[in-house]
Protein backbone atom coordinates (compact mmCIF):
# COMPACT_ATOMS: atom_id res chain seq x y z
CA UNK A 1 0.00 0.00 0.00
CA UNK A 2 0.98 3.46 -0.16
CA UNK A 3 3.45 4.79 2.36
CA UNK A 4 2.14 6.02 5.46
CA UNK A 5 1.19 9.47 5.56
CA UNK A 6 0.91 10.31 1.91
CA UNK A 7 -1.93 12.88 1.29
CA UNK A 8 -4.02 13.79 -1.59
CA UNK A 9 -5.72 17.51 -1.47
CA UNK A 10 -8.75 17.53 -3.17
CA UNK A 11 -11.64 19.92 -3.34
CA UNK A 12 -14.04 19.62 -0.15
CA UNK A 13 -11.04 17.04 1.82
CA UNK A 14 -8.05 15.51 2.05
CA UNK A 15 -7.31 11.65 2.16
CA UNK A 16 -4.43 10.84 4.75
CA UNK A 17 -3.32 6.87 3.70
CA UNK A 18 -1.62 4.49 6.25
CA UNK A 19 -1.05 0.79 6.48
CA UNK A 20 -4.83 -0.55 7.08
CA UNK A 21 -7.00 2.39 6.53
CA UNK A 22 -7.83 6.17 4.91
CA UNK A 23 -8.74 8.85 7.13
CA UNK A 24 -11.05 10.96 5.09
CA UNK A 25 -10.66 14.88 6.48
CA UNK A 26 -13.70 17.39 5.61
CA UNK A 27 -12.76 20.96 4.84
CA UNK A 28 -15.40 23.28 6.61
CA UNK A 29 -15.19 26.17 3.65
CA UNK A 30 -18.44 28.04 2.91
CA UNK A 31 -18.58 25.77 -0.66
CA UNK A 32 -18.23 22.71 1.41
CA UNK A 33 -21.81 20.53 1.31
CA UNK A 34 -22.96 20.93 5.03
CA UNK A 35 -22.84 16.79 5.34
CA UNK A 36 -19.34 16.71 5.37
CA UNK A 37 -19.40 19.74 7.79
CA UNK A 38 -20.93 17.10 10.33
CA UNK A 39 -19.37 14.47 9.42
CA UNK A 40 -15.79 16.06 10.15
CA UNK A 41 -13.60 12.84 9.30
CA UNK A 42 -13.44 9.20 8.74
CA UNK A 43 -11.82 6.49 8.92
CA UNK A 44 -12.32 3.53 6.03
CA UNK A 45 -10.26 0.49 6.74
CA UNK A 46 -9.63 -0.99 3.22
CA UNK A 47 -11.06 -4.29 4.29
CA UNK A 48 -14.59 -2.45 4.53
CA UNK A 49 -14.48 -1.19 0.35
CA UNK A 50 -15.73 -3.12 -2.25
CA UNK A 51 -14.12 -0.96 -5.09
CA UNK A 52 -12.25 1.84 -6.30
CA UNK A 53 -12.99 4.23 -9.49
CA UNK A 54 -11.34 6.87 -11.25
CA UNK A 55 -13.41 9.08 -14.03
CA UNK A 56 -13.43 11.97 -15.40
CA UNK A 57 -15.16 14.72 -13.22
CA UNK A 58 -17.95 16.49 -13.59
CA UNK A 59 -16.50 20.14 -14.42
CA UNK A 60 -14.11 20.26 -17.06
CA UNK A 61 -10.29 19.84 -15.80
CA UNK A 62 -11.18 17.38 -12.91
CA UNK A 63 -10.85 13.63 -12.28
CA UNK A 64 -12.64 11.80 -9.64
CA UNK A 65 -11.30 9.56 -7.44
CA UNK A 66 -14.12 7.38 -5.68
CA UNK A 67 -13.88 4.43 -2.93
CA UNK A 68 -17.37 2.32 -2.59
CA UNK A 69 -17.72 0.62 0.51
CA UNK A 70 -19.19 -2.88 1.00
CA UNK A 71 -22.47 -2.94 1.34
CA UNK A 72 -23.44 -3.11 5.24
CA UNK A 73 -20.01 -1.62 5.89
CA UNK A 74 -21.02 2.14 6.42
CA UNK A 75 -24.69 2.83 8.42
CA UNK A 76 -24.34 6.10 6.65
CA UNK A 77 -24.39 4.55 3.20
CA UNK A 78 -26.53 1.72 4.18
CA UNK A 79 -29.28 4.24 5.73
CA UNK A 80 -28.53 6.51 2.03
CA UNK A 81 -29.77 3.97 0.36
CA UNK A 82 -28.82 5.31 -2.98
CA UNK A 83 -30.44 8.64 -1.93
CA UNK A 84 -27.79 11.07 -1.70
CA UNK A 85 -26.90 13.29 -4.11
CA UNK A 86 -23.56 12.72 -6.01
CA UNK A 87 -22.11 16.29 -4.44
CA UNK A 88 -22.70 14.79 -0.43
CA UNK A 89 -21.10 11.78 -1.32
CA UNK A 90 -18.50 11.23 1.44
CA UNK A 91 -16.25 8.86 -0.90
CA UNK A 92 -15.35 10.98 -3.70
CA UNK A 93 -12.18 12.98 -4.17
CA UNK A 94 -12.33 15.88 -6.97
CA UNK A 95 -8.80 16.47 -7.66
CA UNK A 96 -7.38 18.65 -10.89
CA UNK A 97 -6.89 16.81 -14.24
CA UNK A 98 -3.39 17.46 -13.89
CA UNK A 99 -3.02 15.40 -11.02
CA UNK A 100 -4.77 12.36 -12.84
CA UNK A 101 -1.45 10.37 -12.74
CA UNK A 102 -0.89 10.51 -9.33
CA UNK A 103 -4.26 9.93 -8.39
CA UNK A 104 -4.25 6.69 -11.02
CA UNK A 105 -1.56 5.84 -8.90
CA UNK A 106 -3.51 5.59 -5.79
CA UNK A 107 -6.19 4.00 -7.30
CA UNK A 108 -3.84 0.93 -8.31
CA UNK A 109 -3.14 1.17 -4.82
CA UNK A 110 -5.99 1.11 -3.11
CA UNK A 111 -7.02 -1.83 -5.58
CA UNK A 112 -4.36 -4.14 -4.56
CA UNK A 113 -5.58 -3.20 -0.78
CA UNK A 114 -9.34 -4.43 -1.14
CA UNK A 115 -9.36 -7.53 0.88
CA UNK A 116 -10.58 -11.11 -0.53
CA UNK A 117 -14.03 -10.37 0.87
CA UNK A 118 -14.41 -7.16 -0.78
CA UNK A 119 -17.26 -8.26 -3.46
CA UNK A 120 -19.31 -9.62 -0.11
CA UNK A 121 -21.70 -7.72 2.12
CA UNK A 122 -19.52 -6.79 5.56
CA UNK A 123 -21.40 -8.58 8.48
CA UNK A 124 -20.78 -5.74 10.69
CA UNK A 125 -20.22 -2.09 10.44
CA UNK A 126 -16.63 -1.31 9.66
CA UNK A 127 -17.07 2.50 9.74
CA UNK A 128 -18.25 4.79 12.66
CA UNK A 129 -21.83 6.62 12.54
CA UNK A 130 -21.42 10.20 13.94
CA UNK A 131 -21.71 9.80 17.46
CA UNK A 132 -24.98 10.87 19.85
CA UNK A 133 -26.28 12.93 21.26
CA UNK A 134 -28.00 14.32 17.95
CA UNK A 135 -31.24 16.05 17.59
CA UNK A 136 -33.00 17.80 14.45
CA UNK A 137 -36.29 19.15 14.20
CA UNK A 138 -38.99 17.61 11.59
CA UNK A 139 -42.11 19.34 10.39
CA UNK A 140 -44.05 17.39 12.98
CA UNK A 141 -42.06 17.51 15.86
CA UNK A 142 -37.94 17.18 17.60
CA UNK A 143 -36.09 13.75 17.17
CA UNK A 144 -33.46 13.16 19.80
CA UNK A 145 -31.00 10.31 20.31
CA UNK A 146 -29.14 10.22 23.61
CA UNK A 147 -26.99 7.04 22.29
CA UNK A 148 -29.45 4.12 23.61
CA UNK A 149 -32.95 5.84 23.04
CA UNK A 150 -34.81 7.60 20.29
CA UNK A 151 -37.42 10.41 21.61
CA UNK A 152 -40.09 11.96 19.48
CA UNK A 153 -41.30 15.39 20.97
CA UNK A 154 -44.75 15.86 18.66
CA UNK A 155 -45.08 20.22 17.72
CA UNK A 156 -48.77 21.59 18.48
CA UNK A 157 -49.03 22.26 14.74
CA UNK A 158 -47.37 19.78 12.58
CA UNK A 159 -48.17 16.65 14.22
CA UNK A 160 -51.37 14.31 12.65
CA UNK A 161 -53.94 13.67 14.73
CA UNK A 162 -53.14 10.13 15.03
CA UNK A 163 -49.61 10.95 16.48
CA UNK A 164 -51.32 13.75 19.07
CA UNK A 165 -53.23 10.93 20.46
CA UNK A 166 -50.64 8.66 20.88
CA UNK A 167 -48.23 11.21 22.94
CA UNK A 168 -44.51 12.07 22.59
CA UNK A 169 -42.86 9.00 21.84
CA UNK A 170 -39.12 6.97 23.37
CA UNK A 171 -38.06 3.97 22.25
CA UNK A 172 -34.98 1.64 23.24
CA UNK A 173 -32.27 0.59 20.42
CA UNK A 174 -32.74 -2.72 22.25
CA UNK A 175 -36.91 -2.95 20.47
CA UNK A 176 -35.78 -1.38 17.08
CA UNK A 177 -35.12 -3.69 14.30
CA UNK A 178 -34.09 -0.79 11.35
CA UNK A 179 -34.24 2.21 10.62
CA UNK A 180 -36.15 3.85 7.31
CA UNK A 181 -34.42 7.15 6.21
CA UNK A 182 -36.02 8.92 2.93
CA UNK A 183 -34.48 12.23 2.04
CA UNK A 184 -36.26 15.16 2.27
CA UNK A 185 -35.20 16.27 -1.34
CA UNK A 186 -37.56 13.38 -2.44
CA UNK A 187 -41.25 13.10 -1.70
CA UNK A 188 -42.35 12.23 1.36
CA UNK A 189 -38.97 12.56 3.40
CA UNK A 190 -39.19 11.13 6.78
CA UNK A 191 -37.80 9.01 9.54
CA UNK A 192 -39.36 5.99 10.24
CA UNK A 193 -38.09 3.80 13.37
CA UNK A 194 -39.00 -0.13 12.57
CA UNK A 195 -39.60 -2.06 15.64
CA UNK A 196 -38.90 -5.61 16.51
CA UNK A 197 -42.20 -6.12 18.46
CA UNK A 198 -45.09 -5.12 16.03
CA UNK A 199 -45.49 -7.19 12.96
CA UNK A 200 -47.25 -3.99 11.01
CA UNK A 201 -46.83 -0.38 11.45
CA UNK A 202 -49.50 2.30 9.70
CA UNK A 203 -48.53 2.45 6.26
CA UNK A 204 -48.64 6.70 6.34
CA UNK A 205 -45.48 8.18 8.42
CA UNK A 206 -47.69 10.82 9.14
CA UNK A 207 -49.85 8.74 11.19
CA UNK A 208 -46.77 6.48 12.29
CA UNK A 209 -46.23 7.49 15.63
CA UNK A 210 -42.57 5.73 15.23
CA UNK A 211 -42.25 8.57 12.62
CA UNK A 212 -41.49 12.21 11.74
CA UNK A 213 -41.80 13.13 8.66
CA UNK A 214 -40.04 15.99 6.77
CA UNK A 215 -40.79 19.19 4.74
CA UNK A 216 -39.69 22.42 3.38
CA UNK A 217 -36.60 23.76 5.47
CA UNK A 218 -37.04 20.38 7.87
CA UNK A 219 -35.74 17.13 8.11
CA UNK A 220 -32.22 18.59 6.42
CA UNK A 221 -30.27 15.98 5.21
CA UNK A 222 -26.88 16.78 6.88
CA UNK A 223 -28.92 16.77 9.99
CA UNK A 224 -31.57 13.75 9.68
CA UNK A 225 -29.17 11.11 7.48
CA UNK A 226 -26.19 11.29 10.76
CA UNK A 227 -28.84 10.92 12.80
CA UNK A 228 -30.37 8.14 11.28
CA UNK A 229 -27.06 6.32 10.52
CA UNK A 230 -26.17 6.95 13.86
CA UNK A 231 -29.24 5.32 15.48
CA UNK A 232 -28.68 2.50 12.62
CA UNK A 233 -25.51 1.91 14.23
CA UNK A 234 -27.08 1.46 17.69
CA UNK A 235 -29.45 -0.56 16.69
CA UNK A 236 -27.34 -2.92 14.72
CA UNK A 237 -24.80 -3.23 18.01
CA UNK A 238 -27.80 -4.05 20.50
CA UNK A 239 -28.66 -6.78 18.07
CA UNK A 240 -25.19 -8.56 18.09
CA UNK A 241 -24.58 -10.83 20.84
CA UNK A 242 -24.43 -9.97 23.81
CA UNK A 243 -25.78 -6.68 22.67
CA UNK A 244 -28.39 -4.48 24.90
CA UNK A 245 -31.60 -6.64 25.47
CA UNK A 246 -34.97 -4.86 24.64
CA UNK A 247 -35.93 -3.11 27.15
CA UNK A 248 -39.64 -3.60 29.26
CA UNK A 249 -41.64 -1.17 27.63
CA UNK A 250 -41.51 1.95 25.12
CA UNK A 251 -44.38 3.62 25.41
CA UNK A 252 -45.25 7.55 25.44
CA UNK A 253 -43.60 8.84 27.86
CA UNK A 254 -46.02 12.17 28.42
CA UNK A 255 -48.83 13.51 27.01
CA UNK A 256 -48.68 15.46 23.03
CA UNK A 257 -51.16 17.95 25.06
CA UNK A 258 -48.66 19.10 27.47
CA UNK A 259 -45.66 20.43 24.76
CA UNK A 260 -44.29 23.67 25.70
CA UNK A 261 -45.46 26.14 24.14
CA UNK A 262 -41.93 27.43 23.76
CA UNK A 263 -40.77 24.61 21.99
CA UNK A 264 -43.65 24.38 19.12
CA UNK A 265 -42.84 28.54 18.70
CA UNK A 266 -39.16 27.42 18.23
CA UNK A 267 -40.64 25.19 15.63
CA UNK A 268 -42.31 27.65 13.53
CA UNK A 269 -40.71 29.49 10.66
CA UNK A 270 -42.22 33.17 9.56
CA UNK A 271 -43.63 32.24 6.35
CA UNK A 272 -47.41 32.95 5.53
CA UNK A 273 -48.08 30.31 3.62
CA UNK A 274 -46.53 28.03 6.16
CA UNK A 275 -48.20 29.27 9.29
CA UNK A 276 -52.03 29.52 7.21
CA UNK A 277 -51.19 25.66 6.78
CA UNK A 278 -50.60 24.89 10.32
CA UNK A 279 -53.42 27.44 11.55
CA UNK A 280 -55.99 25.10 9.37
CA UNK A 281 -54.18 21.89 10.77
CA UNK A 282 -55.05 23.88 14.39
CA UNK A 283 -58.42 24.23 13.13
CA UNK A 284 -58.73 20.55 12.25
CA UNK A 285 -57.63 19.53 15.54
CA UNK A 286 -59.86 21.45 17.24
CA UNK A 287 -62.63 20.12 15.48
CA UNK A 288 -61.99 16.93 16.35
CA UNK A 289 -62.01 17.73 20.05
CA UNK A 290 -58.28 17.35 20.30
CA UNK A 291 -58.35 20.86 21.34
CA UNK A 292 -60.27 22.76 23.84
CA UNK A 293 -61.52 26.52 22.08
CA UNK A 294 -59.18 28.77 24.73
CA UNK A 295 -55.82 25.90 23.62
CA UNK A 296 -57.29 27.01 20.27
CA UNK A 297 -57.34 30.95 20.17
CA UNK A 298 -54.36 30.80 22.42
CA UNK A 299 -52.29 28.98 19.79
CA UNK A 300 -53.38 30.84 16.60
CA UNK A 301 -52.69 33.87 18.31
CA UNK A 302 -48.88 32.70 19.04
CA UNK A 303 -48.88 31.76 14.59
CA UNK A 304 -50.13 35.42 13.73
CA UNK A 305 -47.50 36.96 16.43
CA UNK A 306 -45.43 34.76 14.07
CA UNK A 307 -45.81 37.20 11.01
Amino acid sequence: MAHMGDVLVGNHSTWEFDTDSVLIRFERGIRTPKLFHVLGERRVPYEALSEVDLAPGGKRGTVVLRIVPRAGADPLMEVADGQLKEGNDPYRLVLPAERETLADYYATELRSALGPEAAKPAERHLVAAPAPPLSFKAYDGKASFDGSAVSFRWFWTGASSAKWKAGDQTFAVGDLEDVDWRSPEIAGGHLRLLRRDTESQPGEPDKDPASVVFGLGYGLVYESLPFAASVLEAVRAAGAPGGAPPSPAASPVTSAVAAPATETARSVRADPADIAERIRHLGELHEAGLLTNDEFSEKKAELLAEL
